[in-house]
């Protein structure tokens, strides 16, 4: 999955791929309203990210969601030595408000999922607060299983949340 050709990867409605210069300041803005809860992204920070994307570049995999044309999103794949055990890595997504709940992200999160479960990884898993029936929803139908909740895991408010950790295996998908 590391090469100097950046990851593109097509489905029906989606096409995942690298950041183009242009969408700089719109991928900014959606990025930072994403992380308001868990911390600041600074444009420096998110700058290097988007040069980056398409590639896995220190245990990090940025890309663009595009659907009809349209920049909607973006998914992320982490993993890397003292982050996560060799062979597992997470993936967060995020997308814009007017196309949530039309299974866009599903398809990203299979698409991802899958690409990454055939190349490095034997794990890929994702965590989101409890409270967040769509994005549970839309793990569940990419294949992931729920495994548990993390207590007290997320800043929020002043205080912790839990957060569901759902998982998808190399073994389970091909069981």
């Amino acid at each position: 999955m590391v090469g100097d050709e950046p990851i593109e990867l097509r489905g029906e409605r989606v096409v995942l791929r690298a950041f183009t210069p242009d969408e700089m300041a719109t991928a900014y803005e959606q990025a930072r309203a994403s992380t308001e809860r868990v911390g600041s992204l600074t444009f420096e920070r998110f700058q290097l990210r988007v040069a980056r994307s398409g590639r896995l570049v220190d245990g990090r995999l940025d890309l663009a969601i595009e659907s009809g044309g349209r920049l909607v999103g973006s998914i992320e794949a982490r993993s890397g030595e003292g982050n996560f055990p060799p062979g597992v890595c997470e993936i967060g997504i995020e997308l814009v408000p007017d196309v949530r709940g039309q299974g866009l992200g599903t398809e990203a999160v299979a698409l991802l999922s899958s690409r990454l479960l055939a190349s490095d990884f034997d794990r890929v898993q994702a965590s989101t607060h409890v409270a967040n029936g769509a994005m549970r929803g839309a793990l569940e139908k990419a294949g992931f299983e729920l495994e548990g909740t993390l207590r007290a895991y997320m800043p929020d408010g002043g205080g912790r949340a839990d957060y569901a950790l759902y998982a998808l295996t190399a073994l389970a998908s091909r069981a």
